[in-house]
C-alpha cells in the first residue's frame, strides 16, 4: 500500500508526515511518500522541519527535495492524505476518478481541524505542527492495523 501525504509546497508538513509515518509504521507493505500541490520542484525541506524531524526521529531530511503533485502520483497511490480540508476538496474536484481515495488527514482520522502551515514561522510552531501530525498518524496507523486484521 502506498500513502501519499500532500501539502502546499512539500517543504514542511507533508515531508514531515512522510518521514514520521515511515518511522512509526511497522506494517509490512505500507510506505509513505509526499508531494506538494504548488511545489517548486527541487526546493529543499525547510530548515525548521529538518530540525524538528532530527530532534524527534534522529533522521536527516535536510537534503530532501520537493516533489510536485501529479495525476500520475495520485494514480500510483492507494490513499492520498492532505494537510487541509480545502486541499482535499480541490484535489477531489480536479481528480474525480481518484476522488474516492483523497481525504484530509484530519478527516480520515476523525480529528478536528487542519494541520496549520508553519512555513516561515518559529521552530516552536514547527514542533507544534509535528505534534499535530503525530497525533493523527498514531490514529492512522491504528486504523490501518485494524483494517489489515479484518
Amino acid at each position: 500500500m502506498k500513502i501519499l501525504f500532500v501539502c502546499t509546497g512539500n517543504t514542511c508538513r507533508s515531508c514531515m508526515a512522510e518521514a514520521m509515518f515511515n518511522s512509526m509504521c511497522n506494517i509490512d507493505g505500507i510506505e509513505a511518500f509526499s508531494a506538494g500541490a504548488s511545489a517548486i520542484h527541487g526546493s529543499k525541506t525547510s530548515l525548521n522541519s529538518a530540525v524538528v524531524v532530527r530532534e524527534n526521529l534522529g533522521k536527516d531530511i535536510s537534503n530532501r527535495k520537493a516533489i510536485q503533485l501529479t495525476t500520475f502520483l495520485v494514480d500510483e497511490c492507494d490513499l492520498v492524505l492532505t494537510m487541509t480540508s480545502l486541499l482535499s476538496d480541490v484535489l477531489r474536484s480536479q481528480m474525480e476518478k481518484n476522488s474516492n481515495k483523497i481525504y484530509s488527514l484530519s478527516e480520515y482520522t476523525g480529528v478536528e481541524g487542519d494541520i496549520t502551515d508553519p512555513y516561515g514561522r518559529s521552530v516552536e510552531i514547527y514542533r507544534q505542527t509535528y505534534k499535530d501530525i503525530e497525533k493523527r498518524l498514531k490514529i492512522l496507523i491504528k486504523k490501518l492495523n485494524e483494517d489489515r486484521s479484518i
